[in-house]
């Protein structure tokens, strides 16, 4: 299991540095791999204390600090289940998720809510030392080994496409997901990662997290992104690995300095969580001398393609099945396989897949074929030669006068207007055509061009049922905290 790995990197690289926190005025807390060790041998002590066995859950609200980690890693260990829970949340939202999962205690920098027991923390290593104390660890040490099928994290859908989902990670899956991390990016124990992601999500846990742990590298992080802070360190740290969304990419090219940063000493720079707009990929290549590896992946299975580490970086595409991941493409109203080149649903199946949604049999069962396979509710195709194209959710797909619109291919022709800073493209009820295709934009400072003007210049570059009927200019996108653009959430916004 990737646990163990972890630990027998935390024993055997003893002197290492783990971890090397630099807080938002450049002050920095390291963490060797030993005291690494200590600390969650300690943690799991006194989580057993308080109670915590087997299947139990533990909650986390806290924002990006290491006592999150301590207690992360103590309870996967301990066989329990660690349920991370995004700081933003307020009440209202942080107790349908308490309600749901049931967590046996609560941690959290934030606020209470609900009756479990809670201890609240000030996110400092001084403050969690004290509230642990110098516990034992004989009792840590006789643990059974752990099944591979058993729950280790519950990570709760963004709730993009409806009500949050608790998704079941076991330690099967992670440590699949780690494994083939592990051999498609060649992790190296010199390497050294920028951690720049929240901790509580799907990208900046199981994938950045995890891949430097289980291979033995050290982690720079930073409690939250910032443009220059994260340049300086990247050279400051001799980073060798990044990861990012592409929101923190764009802010990256558009810094009026970044010319003057040479990281031609990076070897990996990835881009996930959304679609990578090609103009920034391009520009990040121009700026800094490499490509982004853009790769594709879903809180129910992490990661499942990748552009090559070596080898062909296609711009636009999300690249290769993974080691031991199987994806097609498939007609989602026959449930047959279409031919490359065809736009379907992209279903993925392996041993990262997870297991299932919590307390969702109903939920769970729908989202499976027959044969094993996870509908993800994407759409893309497969080229000849194997690589991977996404045309967006299935949910997004706009059908106006019986056509499909895939709202990527608007996007795309849009961010190439010198107006458009940004958008998103969605479909909104319409009597005659069913759906009319409506294009949310927010333009760049100094700019001020008419709706006309916008679909005068699509017209010359798509089909005519492709054309966004009606533009809105808007100050801001609703996303959730990694970035993605919640589309329901617009369509209520701009649909009239």
């Amino acid at each position: 299991m990737f646990l163990d790995t972890i630990q027998q990197n935390s024993i055997r690289l003893a002197e290492k540095t783990a971890f090397d926190f630099v807080d938002s005025d450049g002050l920095s807390e390291t963490v060797t791999f030993g005291e690494l060790e200590s600390t969650v041998q300690r943690t799991m002590a006194f989580l057993q204390a308080n109670g915590v066995k087997q299947g139990d859950r533990v909650a986390m609200q806290l924002h990006k600090c290491l006592p999150f980690i301590y207690l992360h890693l103590a309870t996967m260990r301990l066989r329990a289940i660690s349920l991370p829970l995004n700081p933003g949340y307020p009440v209202r939202e942080l107790t349908y998720f308490l309600d749901d999962a049931e967590p046996k205690l609560f941690f959290t920098d934030r606020q209470k809510a609900g009756d479990v027991q809670t201890f609240e923390l000030d996110g400092t290593t001084a403050g969690f030392n004290a509230l642990i104390g110098a516990q034992t660890t004989t009792s840590c040490n006789s643990l059974r080994p752990t099944n591979p099928d058993d729950t280790a994290l519950l990570i709760y859908s963004s709730g993009t496409t409806g009500q949050p989902k608790g998704v079941q990670l076991t330690h099967g899956n992670l440590t699949a997901n780690t494994a083939g991390l592990h051999s498609a990016w060649g992790w190296r124990e010199d390497d050294v990662l920028l951690h720049v992601l929240p901790i509580y999500h799907g990208h900046g846990l199981p994938v950045a997290l995890y891949g430097a742990l289980y291979a033995g590298a050290t982690t720079v992080m930073m409690p939250k992104f910032e443009t220059k802070q994260a340049l300086d360190l990247m050279v400051e740290k001799a980073c060798t690995v990044f990861m990012a969304v592409p929101t923190i990419h764009k802010r990256l090219v558009e810094y009026d300095r970044a010319a003057d940063y040479d990281l031609s000493h990076m070897r990996l720079l990835t881009s996930g969580s959304d679609r990578l707009p090609d103009d920034v990929n391009i520009k990040f290549q121009q700026i800094f001398g490499h490509q982004l590896l853009e790769r594709y992946g879903m809180t129910e299975t992490m990661m499942n393609l990748s552009n090559p580490l070596n080898g062909e970086r296609r711009v636009g595409s999300v690249g290769l099945p993974l080691p031991q991941v199987e994806v097609r493409i498939i007609d989602p109203e026959s449930d047959t396989p279409l031919p490359d080149g065809k736009v379907g649903e992209v279903q993925v199946r392996g041993p990262h897949v997870f297991k299932g949604y919590w307390r969702q049999a109903t939920k769970t069962a729908e989202s499976f074929t027959h044969d094993g396979w996870l509908r993800t509710g994407d759409l893309g195709l497969r080229e000849p030669d194997g690589y991977f194209t996404l045309k967006g959710r299935s949910k997004d797909l706009i059908i106006t006068g019986g056509l499909n619109v895939y709202p990527p291919e608007v996007e795309f022709v849009l961010a190439e207007h010198p107006a458009v800073l940004t958008s998103a493209v969605v479909g909104c009820p319409d009597a005659e055509w069913g759906e009319r295709v409506t294009a949310a934009i927010i333009l760049r400072d100094g700019h001020n061009p008419s709706p006309q003007e916008i679909t005068d210049y699509c017209r010359e570059k798509l089909a005519a049922y492709k054309i966004p009927r009606e533009v809105v200019f808007v100050e801001e996108l609703p996303r959730n905290t990694i970035g993605k653009v919640q589309k329901a959430q617009l369509r209520s916004q701009i649909c009239s």
